[in-house]
């Protein structure tokens, strides 16, 4: 207190430190940093994604009429009137238009070049499908005559009808042929009854087919040496006769009967040997897996 009596208040001021300038600023850096990875995530998803889905995202925001009159045309009936017969449509108003948006562009990951569609990785073409087929079964007729090459040669009382056998891929299918050797013949002369060492032939054939799905086409053939009995039975009856009789062997062997479509005898009209006709390597039976009609 002063000698007067008066209160003397003294105020002391702290110095030192810094003022407090607020947060705010931390708030608008946190939505900088938010907005720009949506923009980069943004960017990323338009890089990503097909043509065909950016149009059909485009087409879902799109819009579908625009209409410029107050009848009501632009709602749900589009100025049309309900009556007993139906929907009737107004005369006052305007026909709608249709917009036809720009198609859309796409980054990298659904880009094509000029001129081109953009191929749908999820469609498959037809000419795709039927390749695939064709390989398939290309394949499936190697590894059939494979088998059946393998087969003969394992077993030793037909090691010596490997020669009989031939096996080749024709625009037809895959065609498996027993052929008569000089010295050794499938059937007697002038018969249809098969000796047994050609029954045991067409059993391991049977046993490949089985592994097959293709129907099958069996044909009988003669050489050109003339064959007539006093009955008119010829090459034309002995061919048909030997290839009918393979058919019988075959579904006897395990065979489904139904994968046989065709029975033919061709007589000497298909010589395996055109240069040697009367050859006995004309003799012979063929059975066709026909290309494509295995099922899938």
């Amino acid at each position: 207190m002063a000698e007067n009596g008066n209160t003397i208040i003294i105020k002391r001021v702290k110095k030192g430190g810094h003022g407090h300038h607020g947060g705010a600023w931390k708030v608008a850096y946190a939505d900088f940093v938010t907005a720009m990875m949506a923009f980069f995530l943004l960017l990323w998803l338009l890089n990503s994604v097909t043509e065909e889905q950016l149009e059909g995202i485009s087409n879902y925001f799109a819009p579908i009429t625009t209409a410029t009159t107050t009848s009501g045309a632009g709602d749900i009936l589009a100025g049309r009137v309900v009556g007993e017969e139906g929907a009737l449509e107004n005369m006052a108003s305007r026909p709608n238009v249709a917009v036809d948006l720009p198609p859309p562009k796409a980054g990298q990951g659904g880009a094509s070049p000029a001129g081109q569609e953009t191929a749908d990785p999820d469609a498959v073409s037809e000419k795709q499908i039927e390749e695939f087929l064709r390989e398939t079964e290309t394949r499936e007729f190697q590894e059939a005559a494979d088998a059946l090459r393998k087969a003969i040669e394992n077993v030793p009382q037909l090691k010596q009808l490997a020669k009989s056998l031939i096996i080749d891929d024709t625009p037809e299918g895959l065609r498996i042929q027993i052929v008569d050797q000089d010295g050794l013949v499938m059937f007697p002369r002038g018969s249809s009854e098969m000796y047994l060492h050609t029954r045991r032939l067409l059993e391991q054939v049977a046993k490949i087919i089985q592994q097959t799905r293709q129907d099958l086409s069996i044909s009988g053939h003669t050489d050109a040496v003339p064959f007539i009995s006093e009955g008119g039975y010829s090459n034309w009856e002995l061919s048909a006769d030997r290839a009918n009789a393979a058919r019988r062997w075959l579904i006897n062997y395990g065979v489904a009967a139904d994968r046989v479509t065709r029975v033919v005898g061709r007589a000497e009209t298909d010589p395996l040997f055109p240069d040697d006709p009367e050859g006995s390597g004309n003799r012979r039976l063929s059975v066709v897996l026909l290309r494509g009609t295995g099922e899938v």
